[in-house]
């Protein structure tokens, strides 16, 4: 099993929230090979602000185990490095996706994610897919 940590994307989670049988979610698939998980805070926010109470309880018992990176000046860095770049390609990708790739890329993590369409126009962001696990 890898030892390297792997940041989660929310879709990550609310795949593996949603399926009645979560060894069919692609996070089930992620935790046979790799041991660490970390998610960006803007994920926690993104988590929790769509949540009710009852699963809210799920996602506090699960970020009790999962390191959350802040968004720091680095991450804010990236970012304004990757908004410029997504910018003048006219591709720009939603502000929540945006910072959770910075901070994944500033933070030299690969990031998981069911949403390769935006992800992956962030330049060197390095992505784990289904299609690419």
């Amino acid at each position: 099993m890898a030892k390297e940590v792997i940041c989660l994307d929310s879709s990550i989670l609310i795949d593996y929230f949603r399926k009645s049988k979560k060894e069919n979610s692609f996070f089930f698939e992620l935790s046979n090979q790799y041991s660490s998980f970390a998610v960006s805070v803007i994920t926690e926010f993104e988590i929790l602000s769509g949540s009710n109470q009852k699963q809210k309880a799920f996602w506090d018992q699960f970020f009790r185990y999962t390191l959350v990176i802040p968004f720091d000046r680095k991450s804010n860095e990236e970012a304004i490095k990757i908004f410029h770049d997504l910018k003048s390609k006219r591709k720009l990708i939603d502000l929540p996706d945006l910072f959770i790739g910075a901070t994944a890329k500033a933070n030299d993590l690969k990031l998981a994610t069911l949403n390769q369409k935006d992800f992956s126009r962030i330049s060197g962001l390095e992505l784990l897919t289904k299609e690419n696990k």
